[in-house]
């Protein structure tokens, strides 16, 4: 899905609009020329952009402006108000740009305006790195991938190598689990970028190979199948593989991990012969999984150790919204019970109980793939990769981005690895500009956003333990907000129905400003 998807309402900007009641900081959605677009006010400049966002064409109406830039409301991309480039993943591809013109209070759109032209390339010694020529990144997930358009969209004229365990190109990942497995996304959606983008771009694209063998010292990966690369910048995005139940499964051909493109196509082929299935595991992966059978008409009993569903990560009272949510939807939940066994059609359970079950699907975790780094002699941290704030890794001349990502927070003052697409694709981007000498600290705030049927839940900041959970709304009425507190500071806002005080309270966490953060949240959340 791209650009030019939202709905034509509003007035007519190349007609011209009065902004005599646009403040600083606001936005007017109008049309043009048989296309929506967004005035934006900074100061005394008029900016237009293209309405839609380049993610999944949801309107930016809907979105906040933060300094230079406009922020979806749906998965937090942003993009440059003066030029249309795309700022933040997960949005990839620019928006259009119009040129505007002012008489007095009376604004109108000219016409749109030509992309902005590609940056100058890096100058070698440019930074605190020495230019590199060849740029070797393992693992072709969302850090991968971002990080090698990025090297693109930053000039870089070296050789770019993409390899990748997988057989498939990049894909958007977080889809398995919710829309392509449901039914409702065809799989041309998927892709990141175009098949003919790392052609025309000069990436190698290395598909269904695995790394054997980091060499530091020399510079130099093997692969399993005996080829070598050399490199004078290496990214380790090697992502993470499902944690495995720990009972007998491997002869039975209807149990099914959720992680790659081939694991969501088996399971869809399964689904013919499916009319019970028991999903092991209540978290993300587990409950988008169990809607998306649900919505596929298929009987699904959940099991999972915790009191409620994502109780570790959302706190009780979320938990028990999105368990009640579900057996709305008529799925069973055995909560405080594990696996015992599984067989040919039925699964087992320490409470003696017996569920049927034509598919097994199971969601009980990852862990981050370092082994690599760790028999390079890497430094580990949190169970991935240690790296500094410019997630530059032990040896020199390595860096690491996503899942086996260990990074120090600005918030925290903790080191805190993230499992979460946005976060993979934002240190991906930030890592390729570094290694060219860029010498940025990365300090985005964590994303990430979870769909059950018609419920999205967007999270941002980070709170592995809390005080206490500050509430307000209700989340069955789709309108609602909660702080997750420590030591008097709100590190994490989860929202349902509430997308600007998502994006406000990502933007407050962004500048460390917890004065702000605290009146967002005295004016929409409560002590509970």
């Amino acid at each position: 899905m791209g650009e030019g998807q939202a709905e034509l309402t509003g007035p007519d900007l190349a007609d011209g609009v009065s902004v005599a009641g646009l403040d600083d900081g606001e936005m007017l959605l109008g049309h043009a020329h048989g296309e929506a677009v967004l005035l934006v006010r900074r100061g005394e400049e008029f900016f237009a952009v293209g309405a839609a966002c380049a993610h999944y064409g949801v309107s930016l109406a809907g979105g906040i402006v933060e300094g230079w830039q406009v922020r979806c409301p749906a998965h937090h991309a942003a993009f440059d108000v003066r030029t249309g480039q795309a700022v933040r993943a997960p949005a990839l591809n620019p928006i259009s740009c119009w040129s505007v013109e002012r008489s007095g209070d009376v604004v109108r759109i000219t016409g749109k305006r030509e992309p902005a032209p590609k940056p100058a390339p890096p100058v070698p010694g440019r930074g605190a790195v020495r230019m590199p020529e060849r740029v070797l990144i393992l693992g072709a997930g969302a850090a991968g991938c971002a990080a090698a358009q990025m090297l693109r969209r930053e000039a870089f004229a070296g050789a770019v190598t993409l390899i990748g365990a997988d057989d498939a190109a990049p894909y958007d990942r977080p889809n398995l689990s919710k829309d392509y497995l449901a039914g409702t996304a065809p799989e041309e959606w998927l892709p990141l970028l175009p098949d003919e983008w790392y052609v025309d771009n000069g990436v190698e694209l290395v598909l269904g190979a695995r790394a054997a063998r980091l060499d530091p010292g020399a510079r130099e990966v093997r692969l399993l199948n005996g080829r070598s690369y050399g490199y004078d910048a290496l990214l380790l995005a090697t992502g993470s593989e499902p944690v495995r139940l720990p009972v007998p499964t491997h002869r039975l051909d209807h149990v099914f991990y959720l992680r790659t493109l081939a694991d969501a196509r088996a399971i869809l082929a399964r689904l013919s012969k499916t009319k019970r299935a028991v999903v092991v595991g209540a978290s993300f992966i587990g409950l988008e999984a169990t809607a998306a059978l649900r919505a596929q008409g298929v009987e699904v009993d959940v099991v999972a150790h915790s009191a409620e569903p994502m109780e570790q990560v959302l706190g009780p009272e979320l938990g028990a919204f999105f368990r009640r949510l579900h057996e709305e939807h008529g799925v069973r939940f055995h909560l405080r019970d594990t696996v015992a066994a599984v067989g040919e059609g039925s699964v087992t359970l320490k409470s003696g109980a017996t569920l049927a079950a034509d598919l097994v699907l199971v969601g009980i975790g990852v862990r981050p793939g370092v082994g690599l780094a760790s028999w390079a002699g890497l430094a580990l941290e949190k169970g991935g990769v240690a790296v500094d704030d410019r997630l530059r890794a032990s040896a020199p001349g390595v860096y690491a981005a996503g899942d086996v990502c260990a990074w120090p927070d600005p918030r925290t003052g903790e080191r805190i690895r993230s499992e979460h697409w946005v976060v993979a694709e934002r240190q991906g981007q930030a890592a390729a500009r570094n290694l060219l000498g860029a010498d940025e600290a990365f300090d985005a705030v964590p994303f990430f956003w979870t769909q059950s049927y018609d419920v999205t839940l967007r999270y941002v900041g980070h709170a592995e333990r809390w005080d206490r959970i500050d509430v307000s709304g209700r989340p069955e009425d789709g309108d609602f907000a909660a702080a997750f507190v420590t030591g008097g500071r709100a590190l994490a806002v989860a929202t349902i129905g509430r997308e600007r005080t998502a994006l406000r309270a990502e933007a407050a966490l962004e500048r460390l400003d917890w004065r702000a953060l605290a009146g967002l949240a005295a004016g929409e959340v409560q002590h509970a």
